[in-house]
């Protein structure tokens, strides 16, 4: 598997695979937020896709997996502080959940954020993710309870963060 930025070529795929990863939590295939799941490109332009790619040698590259960090300025930046690293929108194709693909890209967006000096990372996720939220904890992430939000109604979202360097 390799890591690497999002290439245009990639980006029909990322956006098909972040949907089917995200379905499970969609209110419903006509969901809105499916769109912006979806609009691979958008995240591409305005924040750092980043995408996890098949490298067996064997044929084009399969898109495994996705992430979206977001850096000072972006408008995809929803709780980080200045000092922080923020990423959102972690996706794994169904197929090759469980092979460590979200493990590779949480470890991926860390390593990011401490070549770029942030003290932190912080990210919001469903209640109902827990999924996420063991591979999360897995990272050395917590619970930040105080930075608990809703986008739109009836959508909770729960924060969590951890520090990079080891000192809180």
């Amino acid at each position: 598997m390799q890591i690497r930025r999002a290439a245009p070529a990639d980006l029909a795929a990322v956006g098909e695979v972040t949907v089917a990863a995200y379905s499970p939590f969609l209110l419903s295939p006509e969901d809105p937020y499916a769109a912006r799941l979806r609009d691979a490109a958008a995240r591409a332009e305005q924040a750092e896709l980043w995408v996890a790619v098949s490298d067996d040698g064997h044929g084009p590259a399969e898109v495994l997996g996705s992430v979206t960090t977001c850096p000072p300025g972006s408008p995809w930046r929803e709780i980080a502080r200045p000092d922080e690293g923020e990423f959102r929108m972690l996706s794994v194709a169904p197929g090759a959940q469980g092979q460590g693909v979200g493990a590779a890209l949480v470890e991926h967006v860390l390593d990011h954020y401490r070549r770029a000096g942030a003290r932190a990372v912080v990210l919001s996720s469903l209640v109902e993710m827990t999924g996420a939220h063991r591979l999360y904890a897995r990272h050395g992430f917590t619970r930040l309870p105080e930075r608990d939000w809703s986008p739109v109604p009836d959508v909770h979202l729960i924060a969590f963060g951890t520090t990079l360097g080891g000192t809180p």
